[in-house]
């Protein structure tokens, strides 16, 4: 078994009314962004992101922001053995990406069992996730200053 590299994303999923995309992990019963890895064959950390999108979501067609954010946090007990011995602390980089409304979404069952759309302050509420949480809470300043406070 390859271990996992100890660099990961978290993708916020979004529309331009900050309505913001969660996914119920499978077995977990746990709410969240898109999240993944950075694997060996991905050529930057983008490349990470768009690499999840499309397993988790399907989501190709979008806005990706390099928010150039990155969170340092414990790999929790329970996740521990997927990383190689002595590894105890994940990287987390942080990106938004933007979708028009009512976008389609297409999960992986083998990942995630449910999806909801939610504005920007109950997905913050409903996610488990202290960096995602923190992530989503972000948004609206991250719109402005990316659309130039329109």
């Amino acid at each position: 078994m390859a271990f996992k590299i100890p660099e990961s994303v978290l993708v916020v999923v979004h529309t331009p009314q900050l309505d913001v995309l969660l996914l119920e992990r499978a077995r977990q019963g746990l709410w969240q962004s898109v999240t993944g890895s950075r694997e060996p064959g991905d050529l930057d950390l983008a490349a990470t992101a768009r690499r999840e999108l499309w397993e988790e979501t399907g989501l190709s067609a979008g806005t990706l922001t390099d928010w150039r954010l990155t969170n340092r946090y414990e790999i929790w007990a329970q996740w521990q053995s997927r990383y190689a011995p002595g590894v105890t602390h994940n990287v987390e980089h942080v990106y938004g990406f933007t979708v028009p409304d009512g976008v389609a979404v297409t999960l992986d069952p083998e990942e995630h069992t449910g999806q909801v759309w939610l504005p920007w302050q109950d997905a913050m509420e409903k996610t488990f996730s202290p960096t995602n949480r923190d992530a989503i809470w972000q948004l609206p300043r991250r719109v402005l200053r990316h659309t130039g406070g329109r």
